[in-house]
């Protein structure tokens, strides 16, 4: 499959098949999300995963609860994925400053889209998931406070449609050239 044909494939699952996801494409969807750039080479990302049914269940009942109930749908998932970042000192507390960006939040995003894509090509579903209880997450799985939970990819063979909220906006909206944007923003 060509990359791009595998970018446009690529939808939100939220419906799953009932059958586990074998545990060499997980890892070779990890592989894919290692050999991500990420600021000064530090690559802050950790992966847990989590496929026993009681444990993932217990996990999303717990982090899916309340207002983040809309998220429940995960439980369904063969497998769900949890990115951590482990967080630097000089790369992400100081040059937040000097820059105002989370860098670990661009690193982690970078990671997450390459890891989605691998499953995408091999025939996996994935939903990326940010509607969650962060400090539940972080408490349930007793993360140490030098990482931080900061996504969810719930992950397995796809059992319906993929999930397409709205059209892409045309290349025409988003794409400036020097400065043609100022006419157009």
């Amino acid at each position: 499959m060509e990359l791009m044909d595998t970018i446009r494939q690529r939808k939100s699952v939220r419906k799953y098949l009932d059958k586990p996801v074998e545990r060499e494409k997980i890892v070779e969807c990890i592989e894919a999300a290692r050999l991500a750039p990420s600021a000064d080479n530090i690559q802050p990302w950790r992966f847990i995963i989590i496929d026993s049914q009681e444990l993932k269940m217990n996990f999303c009942r717990y982090v899916c609860s309340g207002i983040f109930k809309p998220t429940r749908f995960i439980e369904r998932a063969p497998a769900i994925i949890i990115i951590l970042a482990k967080l630097n000192i000089i790369v992400h507390r100081i040059a937040k400053v000097a820059t105002r960006t989370d860098l670990y939040l661009l690193d982690i995003g970078i990671a997450g889209e390459h890891l989605v894509l691998q499953a995408q090509e091999l025939g996996l579903g994935t939903c990326w998931i940010n509607w969650f209880n962060v400090k539940k997450a972080q408490s349930f799985l007793q993360i140490p406070n030098k990482y931080r939970v900061i996504s969810l990819i719930a992950m397995g063979y796809a059992g319906g449609r993929a999930t397409k909220f709205k059209p892409d906006l045309p290349l025409e909206e988003i794409l400036f050239f020097n400065d043609d944007y100022k006419k157009k923003l």
